[in-house]
């Protein structure tokens, strides 16, 4: 790549919208990407960007030293890490794993001390923002895991976003884009909710968004998805099924503290209700539908 001097290999396994804008970022920063993706469209996809399709986890973990993980669930996770064919299955195995998978807590947790007895470090680097502002290096690192092994990244972080917080131990991390996700989530509905209400009222909805970005109501939210439920295009950049398995989370942890979360229990039965009409893979401001279905609408 023409003007950046070519760095280390860094590892990346799971190459799905989030995963290709930090492939993106890397490759611009001069490190080569080696990485890996179940479908073969995904490691394709890689290669012309730049980057090094590998074989598997293993064969990602036998080229480089660093590896991230971008992945849906704990449990995949802890398939690639731990598995057959697994990042452990090189010898050795890798120095540091970053994991900005949106996940357990407590599993997480578990899983770090789990590779901390292997001498592998592990982070839960969990990523605030959709693909698009990842790409554009607008995404907020939060980051759990031991401080050494934060500050030994922080050239990976950097290639990502100018925004890595170091939150404590090994489960800070998800525990934070929990508890973010929770606060999104929910603006991100109330602004759908709020356009629908707009529209029912007889308001025109494009100058009444951006009267709506000059008033205390706003919110960020409005930027990122409001021309998306404006004009229907949900080409996703964050799905309604990934975000209906973090609210899953958020109010399966609430119940473990005894903390009821009512808005976000009515957030869930709004997502899954999207998911069963067929939204399950749009973007998430496609929440703004099933608004609509509610009072006959769409």
């Amino acid at each position: 790549m023409a003007g950046v001097t070519a760095k280390e290999n860094v590892g990346l396994i799971g190459i799905g919208l989030v995963g290709t804008a930090l492939a993106e970022n890397l490759l611009a920063a001069g490190f080569r990407v080696v990485g890996y993706d179940i479908l073969p469209g995904k490691r394709e996809h890689l290669e012309e960007l730049g980057g090094r399709a590998a074989d598997g986890p293993a064969d990602v973990a036998r080229q480089c030293r660093r590896i991230l993980l971008s992945l849906m669930t704990t449990e995949i996770v802890r398939e690639v890490v731990e598995g057959p064919g697994g990042l452990l299955d090189a010898d050795p195995p890798p120095t540091h794993i970053i994991d900005t998978t949106t996940g357990d807590p407590n599993q997480t947790a578990a899983l770090a001390a789990r590779l901390a007895e292997r001498g592998v470090a592990y982070l839960d680097a969990t990523l605030s923002g959709s693909s698009q502002q990842i790409r554009e290096r607008r995404g907020v690192l939060m980051v759990g895991g031991e401080r050494a092994a934060f500050e030994a990244c922080r050239d990976l972080f950097g290639a990502v976003t100018d925004k890595a917080f170091y939150l404590g131990p090994p489960g800070s991390g998800a525990k934070a884009k929990l508890a973010s996700n929770l606060i999104l989530g929910l603006n991100r509905a109330a602004l759908a909710e709020g356009l629908v209400f707009a529209e029912t009222l007889g308001l025109e909805l494009a100058p009444f968004l951006e009267l709506l970005k000059q008033t205390p109501a706003y919110s960020v939210m409005m930027d990122a998805k409001g021309d998306k439920m404006l004009t229907g295009d949900f080409t996703p950049q964050s799905r309604v099924a990934q975000h209906h398995k973090d609210v899953s989370i958020i109010l399966n942890y609430a119940a473990k503290h005894g903390q009821e979360l009512p808005l976000s229990q009515a957030h869930l039965d709004i997502l899954a209700a999207a998911i069963a009409a067929g939204d399950a893979d749009l973007d998430t401001s496609a929440v703004i539908r099933e608004i609509r279905r509610r009072g006959g609408r769409e």
